[in-house]
């Protein structure tokens, strides 16, 4: 299955409709569920990847809450989650900037309100994995909220749920 994915990602076209690149290449790892929930699934591991990689770095705390908050949502196996979660990051690494809207567009058609307060929180949980949130990782959950349309006080009330992490917050030493 890795073989078939890898030579699937490595030969794939760089023309893409909106979101089929991006999403097509990461639902094979998860072949064994029903496709609306593999794209979920995707796109949801995706959305992660963009609050790890807004600072330029992701760590090994980062990729490890992916991990687990992928094997959890999407009721996968570890090596699955990990394998879903290293394709979501190689795709948001190829395909950033419009690409992280038209995903985020939509997660937001296929997800109920339940689902995107879940996620909101997945985002804040891998931005504080290292002890905290620093701007950018900030602003990219709140980019993704907007797209998201999750009004402002749901936003404030899930960022203050996280504020010992926020580096905004934080008095400097």
């Amino acid at each position: 299955m890795i073989h078939t994915l890898l030579r699937r990602f490595l030969t794939a076209d760089n023309e893409s409709t909106p979101t089929a690149g991006v999403l097509d290449a990461i639902t094979p790892a998860l072949d064994r569920l029903e496709p609306r929930h593999a794209r979920f699934v995707a796109a949801f591991a995706y959305l992660l990847s963009r609050v790890a990689h807004a600072d330029h770095a992701v760590t090994p705390d980062e990729t490890a809450v992916m991990e687990r908050i992928v094997r959890e949502v999407g009721g996968l196996p570890e090596d699955e989650a990990k394998i879903v979660v290293q394709l979501a990051t190689l795709q948001h690494v190829q395909h950033r900037g419009t690409e992280d809207y038209l995903v985020t567009r939509e997660f937001n058609e296929v997800a109920t309100e339940e689902e995107k307060g879940r996620l909101m929180g997945c985002l804040f949980a891998v931005g504080a994995s290292d002890d905290h949130i620093v701007t950018a990782e900030d602003n990219e959950i709140r980019q993704i909220a907007r797209v998201l349309r999750i009004e402002h006080a749901d936003f404030v009330r899930l960022r203050a749920a996280h504020r010992r992490h926020l580096a905004v917050l934080r008095r400097k030493r």
